[in-house]
């Protein structure tokens, strides 16, 4: 299992005139926590584009249990289970600063070849750096 956890303080423009966050903000805090997490084990999305490896998400799950607001600090933290195939599953739990858990969620992403745009099965080089983790 890999994880990483992130935190993120709510900005103004995430939120509503109630200073509650807008559900559409939520997929971005995942990217985010995805994001680092990749950067983490030296998967940059830059590096695997210059090797026409893309990542496109294939599916998006999100479940709200609480709202955050305005100013609030998460922890966003990303989570692989499984050592992926042709596909990759991140789990999100998001949780503010006094621990409650505010969301859950989980992305799938897609390996494709940059140049065809044809799926894939995961190339070596990520395999690689994920193995230790596995």
């Amino acid at each position: 299992m890999l994880f990483k956890s992130i935190t993120i303080r709510v900005r103004y423009n995430e939120t509503d005139q109630m200073g509650i966050v807008n559900n559409a903000n939520y997929p971005t805090y995942f990217e985010i926590g995805r994001t680092e997490l990749f950067r983490d084990i030296g998967l940059a999305y830059c590096d695997l584009e210059k090797d026409n490896i893309l990542l496109p998400v294939s599916e998006l799950y999100v479940k709200y249990f609480r709202s955050a607001f305005y100013d609030d600090v998460l922890t966003v933290k990303t989570i692989l289970n499984d050592m992926p195939v042709s596909r990759m599953k991140l789990e999100y739990e998001i949780a503010n600063q006094h621990g409650e858990l505010i969301t859950t969620g989980y992305t799938q992403l897609a390996f494709l070849n940059g140049e065809t745009k044809r799926p894939m099965r995961i190339p070596l080089k990520i395999k690689e750096l994920l193995m230790p983790f596995f």
